[in-house]
């Protein structure tokens, strides 16, 4: 008899990396562990390093990825890897929405007003007179 088995189920717990890569937050198992491993993951607000942790039902992890992170309550340990319906049922996704636009910091991406691009040849050359810089003008 298995480990998970022989425990309660109230009591069920999984390896985070394995957990994450059934539940699909990782690509892989291996991606999963390194994850771990560089702190991107964190168990009830507490950063864990090593891929063997333990996750048990109700615990909250929070993983970061590329452009954002996602906040995840753990409902019941993975069996397999399958399709994404069936890793959906495996947590609870919490992420707080995104803020409004105007809400966000000023650490973020600077963004252009639509339909103003990059300044023209021309338009570099007049601006680089304006600041006087020498230019390339043939007079």
């Amino acid at each position: 008899m298995a480990r998970d088995e022989e425990q309660p189920a109230g009591q069920a717990r999984q390896r985070i990396d394995k957990w994450l890569f059934f539940a699909r937050l990782r690509k892989s198992r291996s991606l999963a562990a390194k994850s771990v491993e560089a702190g991107d993951v964190r168990v009830n607000g507490a950063p864990v390093r090593q891929p063997s942790h333990a996750l048990r039902i109700g615990d909250v992890v929070t993983v970061s990825l590329d452009r954002h992170d996602m906040v995840v309550k753990v409902l019941q340990p993975g069996e397999r890897r399958g399709p994404y319906e069936e890793a959906r049922l495996l947590y609870h996704d919490m992420t707080p929405p995104p803020l409004p636009r105007e809400e966000r910091s000023l650490f973020e991406q600077a963004t252009r007003e639509r339909g103003t691009g990059r300044p023209t040849k021309r338009e570099r050359r007049e601006t680089d007179r304006l600041q006087g810089f020498p230019g390339d003008d043939v007079d």
